[in-house]
């Protein structure tokens, strides 16, 4: 890293399915976050326009489930296309601020619609995307709305104060998707989720003390209230509270908490990250230097042209 660095992690709810209104959420949320000295802001996974909680997506499962088509098509209709005006709107909020700006979404292709990808956009304070990192495996019941990703994200990009690239959820299990992020130097691993319980926790520590980096892992935050009157599969939420409660955190490069989690509530999480803290933890563990063997283990990575 070349500086220190104050990082904003965001746990909100969405304006739930409502994609404009989210992008306007997200720029207020970036202002604020902005005014409070961040230059990297970080929203959760699939944040634009819903996370599919396992509480209903299921219904995608059956053939003729009441209102599973429909709320598909709902999500995909307010999924983000790049280049399209969402995502150059994102690009907007980036550069108004002057921050890097990683967004979880609902991704579809302008070109080929139908097929939704789970997917983190990086954009630049200068508004170009800098990044598209796409999930590479749907865990569980999201296997039944999104299709796989593949390896053109698999990377970190420098933003003038440290390297910066991440997995969404339980890609993160993948040890070679990790491997890939170590060896193009990440410094700055970004961890997005859905993944609310106790043992994501473990998960996010050791991560950082197998990167030897600093961790900011937002997680998405819903309550069966904010979901709107007119959802098709509202039966299948009655009688809830709260759908996924949080755990957001910050991390260093040793697994120690700089802040959260945060379970239950909204709000942002910020921690100011020091560079000497990645370089002291690699004097004893460095996975892609000192520690490697590369001359008996190695890694392909085949990204699309």
């Amino acid at each position: 890293m070349e500086r220190p660095v104050t990082v904003a992690c965001v746990q909100v709810e969405p304006v739930v399915f409502d994609r404009e209104a989210t992008l306007e959420k997200v720029a207020t949320l970036a202002a604020e976050a902005a005014g409070a000295g961040a230059e990297l802001v970080v929203f959760p996974e699939t944040f634009v326009p819903v996370y599919p909680s396992s509480l209903w997506a299921r219904a995608f499962a059956g053939w003729a489930a009441p209102g599973a088509k429909e709320t598909f098509a709902r999500i995909a209709q307010g999924s983000v296309a790049v280049g399209s005006p969402a995502e150059r709107r994102l690009g907007e909020i980036a550069k108004a601020n002057g921050v890097w700006l990683v967004t979880g979404v609902n991704e579809v292709e302008a070109e080929r619609p139908g097929t939704i990808y789970n997917s983190l956009l990086y954009h630049a304070p200068d508004g170009s995307l800098a990044l598209h990192h796409r999930k590479l495996v749907p865990t569980n019941h999201e296997r039944l709305v999104w299709g796989q990703g593949d390896g053109r994200g698999l990377h970190a990009v420098e933003t003038g104060f440290g390297r910066v690239g991440g997995l969404i959820c339980w890609e993160n299990y993948m040890p070679l998707a990790r491997f890939a992020l170590y060896e193009s130097g990440v410094e700055i691993y970004i961890a997005s989720t859905a993944d609310d319980g106790d043992a994501w926790q473990a998960t996010l520590v050791h991560i950082a003390r197998e990167s030897r980096a600093f961790v900011v892992a937002p997680c998405h935050f819903q309550r069966a209230s904010a979901y709107p009157d007119d959802f098709a599969l509202r039966e299948l939420i009655d009688g809830v509270d709260t759908i996924g409660r949080g755990g957001s955190a910050i991390l260093a490069p040793d697994g120690s908490y700089l802040a959260g989690p945060l379970y239950d509530a909204e709000g942002i999480l910020y921690a100011e990250l020091d560079p000497a803290r990645v370089l002291e933890e690699r004097q004893r563990f460095d996975a892609v230097g000192h520690y490697s063997r590369p001359d008996v283990l190695g890694l392909t990575l085949n990204v699309p042209d």
